[in-house]
């Protein structure tokens, strides 16, 4: 008798343990994700059937493009995440989701989440670890880490750091700069590299003067940016381009966006990709 009543209320202690934590790691939550390397993560954790929605910046795997896009950054809007019913909606500090859309959404009874994320390999680290730990998934989130680290391990030691340039492109009419402390500036570091620009942060617009005082010695663009301004061909015809050392050598590389600046799993395939190119 005893026997009988002891397994009746494992049985049932078990199966209270067992719905809580599918609960909790996401077996019935409806997330929505404004961050590319957010969502990669998800996927990475075995999450991506909870996934409902999406920012543009969430290109990999390639299967999230199925997903329903939300917008991107400031132009999201917190009806189009509504529609989509979700039961938790994450975000970065580097996703600047507007003010006003936290607030509805938390007005709305939606429960939205900021996670910390820095452009460095611990950043990157940190941050896979915490989605891991919220999401009740610590030993998917452990494989992502020891995958990082092993391709993190692979990048070589540059003799002498050549100098990058990072251009955004949005056609000839939108042409940016990266400085210290953007994503791209802290790739160029983690792969050996040196950033052919100082003296400020963030972006800055370019210009021929500054470009051929910077004098570069590989530029870096989007792919979807070289493409804008029709291949390196196009890209030449940018007044201070030719003048260039990168210029004249025609050294320049194009990478996925997301890629190069997500800081996040792929970080050190992104690293090891930069090297391998700017030899």
């Amino acid at each position: 008798m005893q026997t009988r009543e002891f397994f009746k209320s494992f049985i049932v202690l078990f199966a209270i343990y067992l719905a809580g934590s599918c609960a909790f790691a996401g077996v019935n939550l409806k997330i929505v994700s404004a961050n590319g390397t957010l969502s990669e993560i998800l996927v990475g954790l075995g999450l991506e059937k909870q996934i409902v929605g999406v920012d543009v910046t969430s290109t990999y795997p390639a299967t999230l493009d199925k997903i329903p896009k939300i917008g991107h950054n400031r132009s999201i809007a917190a009806e189009g995440i509504l529609a989509l019913n979700p039961d938790v909606v994450i975000y970065t500090n580097q996703s600047m989701l507007s003010p006003n859309v936290i607030t509805q959404l938390n007005s709305s009874g939606k429960k939205v989440v900021e996670f910390k994320h820095e452009y460095t390999k611990e950043g990157a680290i940190k941050l896979i670890r915490e989605v891991g730990s919220y999401f009740n998934a610590k030993a998917q989130a452990e494989k992502m880490v020891k995958s990082l680290q092993a391709d993190l391990a692979k990048i070589p030691n540059a003799t002498s750091p050549k100098k990058l340039l990072f251009i955004y492109a949005r056609g000839t009419g939108t042409l940016m700069v990266a400085g210290t402390d953007t994503s791209p500036d802290k790739m160029f570091l983690l792969a050996g590299f040196k950033n052919a620009v100082q003296g400020f942060n963030d972006f800055k617009p370019l210009t021929a003067e500054s470009l051929i005082t910077a004098n570069p010695d590989v530029l870096v663009l989007f792919s979807s940016g070289l493409e804008s301004l029709e291949g390196i061909d196009g890209l030449l015809k940018v007044p201070g381009v030719a003048n260039t050392n990168a210029g004249k050598n025609k050294k320049v590389i194009s990478m996925d966006g997301q890629l190069l600046t997500g800081f996040g799993p792929r970080l050190g395939k992104a690293a090891l990709e930069l090297s391998q190119k700017a030899k």
